[in-house]
């Protein structure tokens, strides 16, 4: 306990990494949200031919791999790529992109299935008092925000604790792209398991209390329904 506190405290590199890491994690679970809730909301709404396609392309996506998302955004990224003159490979930006692509898909899905769930009288009700489309959308959110909350939980948790696309267009630098999930490999591959495991521990403790933090804003929601 004593070194993990001294660790936490004397250490600058443990809070640049952390820091780094909601950062990274945060901006690419925020543009996720931007992205999969209206997307989603689309899904679940609208019906269009390619609807169960993308929905079957979305539910895919949800469990890719990150090692895979790893690959595809570095090769897109690299010097040789197609958008290899932004230089964006081995930057924060590399990263964040990785993990929109591993959240976004998680929140569309969530998002979809949340508003599935709510009785579809409830969007003709809303209709014919003479709400607005987007009148209705807002309201059926509201209905539906604690299962919503929970996609935006995922969403985090997806990409908080996902290392193997950060490692590959992040590269683990040192002071620019090196996160949490990332140091504790490096840690453990020079053999200082300790050092991982205070690293793991801290990762864990705040991954819990982001989601303290949001449950109790859901539970709170659930006990004022």
């Amino acid at each position: 306990m004593f070194s993990f506190l001294q660790t936490l405290f004397s250490d600058p590199d443990v809070w640049a990494v952390t820091l780094l890491s909601l950062k990274v994690s945060g901006l690419a679970t925020l543009i996720s949200l931007v992205i999969g809730l209206p997307f989603g909301t689309l899904l679940a709404l609208s019906k269009f031919p390619g609807r169960s396609f993308l929905m079957t392309v979305v539910n895919t996506g949800m469990a890719l791999p990150p090692v895979v998302v790893g690959l595809a955004v570095a090769m897109t990224l690299w010097r040789s790529g197609p958008l290899g003159d932004f230089h964006f490979i081995y930057t924060p930006v590399a990263i964040i992109i990785a993990q929109t692509i591993i959240a976004a898909p998680v929140v569309t899905g969530l998002t979809a299935a949340a508003l599935q769930q709510l009785d579809p009288r409830l969007q003709l009700q809303l209709l014919g008092l003479g709400a607005s489309r987007a009148q209705m959308i807002v309201t059926l959110w509201r209905e539906a925000r604690l299962p919503l909350l929970a996609a935006l939980m995922a969403g985090f948790g997806s990409v908080i604790s996902e290392v193997g696309a950060s490692m590959m267009v992040g590269g683990n630098i040192r002071g620019q792209t090196r996160v949490l999930t990332t140091a504790i490999v490096l840690e453990t591959n020079k053999g200082d398991f300790q050092r991982a495991m205070i690293l793991g521990a801290f990762l864990l403790i705040i991954t819990f209390l982001i989601n303290y933090a949001l449950t109790w804003i859901q539970q709170r929601g659930a006990r004022q329904r």
